[in-house]
């Protein structure tokens, strides 16, 4: 799915006539709405989408195809995602999480690290999933300008100034 980027997930129903409950990924969350059709791992394609009231986590929304409580309780933790193409241009300093996954990280002097398998964000600001080779456990880099000066999408890389003792 790498022509097309995850905007949001699905917390199952928001009551019994079909709505969806609605986490937005995006910059500015109402925008998800713009980006349709939306389109879930599986395979399903949701052609239209509104949103239907504010929640304290996202939204209440329907689906295109979704009229009961049951139908909606079946997308329960499903991501959606939109075409890139549909997606704005962002600033030099800002990457989708699509692009950075599988990226091959490097330390400042240019030995490899390991390679980005995950972006996540618990909150407190993005972390850096890196899988390290001869690991098993994975490496929980935070992505800020100290610790990874450097992301080279043409170039497959980021060049990371980890903290002392994190690899």
């Amino acid at each position: 799915m790498t022509d097309r980027v995850i905007v949001g997930s699905l917390g199952g129903s928001f009551g019994v006539h079909g709505e969806v409950r609605l986490k937005s990924f995006c910059a500015d969350p109402q925008a998800i709405a713009d980006y349709t059709p939306l389109y879930t791992e599986d395979g399903q394609v949701f052609a239209q989408l509104i949103l239907t009231g504010q929640l304290k986590n996202g939204f209440s929304a329907r689906l295109d195809g979704v009229v009961t409580k049951e139908d909606a309780d079946r997308l329960r933790n499903t991501t959606l995602h939109a075409d890139r193409a549909k997606m704005p241009a962002l600033p030099d300093d800002e990457y989708y999480y699509a692009d950075l996954i599988g990226l091959t990280v490097l330390d400042t002097g240019g030995a490899t690290l390991g390679t980005i398998r995950n972006v996540v964000d618990h909150g407190a600001g993005d972390l850096l999933e890196i899988a390290a080779p001869g690991q098993s456990d994975t490496i929980l880099l935070p992505f800020t300008q100290a610790a990874v000066p450097t992301v080279d999408l043409a170039g497959k890389r980021v060049v990371a100034d980890p903290p002392d003792g994190l690899f």
